[in-house]
């Protein structure tokens, strides 16, 4: 079972779906789904974080699509809406990275984007 992300002229996914393996029954099933639906279409992997796949396998476009997600071309990425605007895009993980990091003290955290400050819950 593998999962396609369809695109609109933005390059912005408008739906997800599951469909058949990429290679089952000798069928590039991005390009037909595509083709079907008259729709940009592209595979994706909800095991597939920040360009690693949970389970070692191949990641496919660094990130898992979700509608409103962003396909990147020239990155071949699937990039999430920006979350605040001080935040910055890792170009190696397309996943966006807050000013300074997340304190890793075990508590629960909440961006606050006019402190530009983690902020405990």
């Amino acid at each position: 079972m593998a999962h396609y992300a369809f695109l609109d002229s933005n390059n912005i996914v408008t739906e997800v779906i599951v469909g058949k393996d990429e290679g089952a029954d000798n069928i590039d099933w991005e390009q037909h789904y595509g083709e079907f639906r008259g729709q940009p279409c592209k595979r994706t992997s909800y095991n597939t974080v920040g360009g690693v796949h949970t389970n070692g396998c191949t990641p496919y476009r660094k990130n898992y699509a979700g509608i409103g997600y962003t396909f990147d071309a020239t990155r071949d990425a699937f990039i999430a809406p920006k979350p605040f605007a001080s935040w910055v895009l890792n170009e190696t993980t397309c996943l966006w990275d807050a000013p300074t990091p997340m304190p890793a003290d075990g508590k629960f955290y909440l961006w606050n984007e006019e402190q530009l400050a983690w902020v405990e819950r």
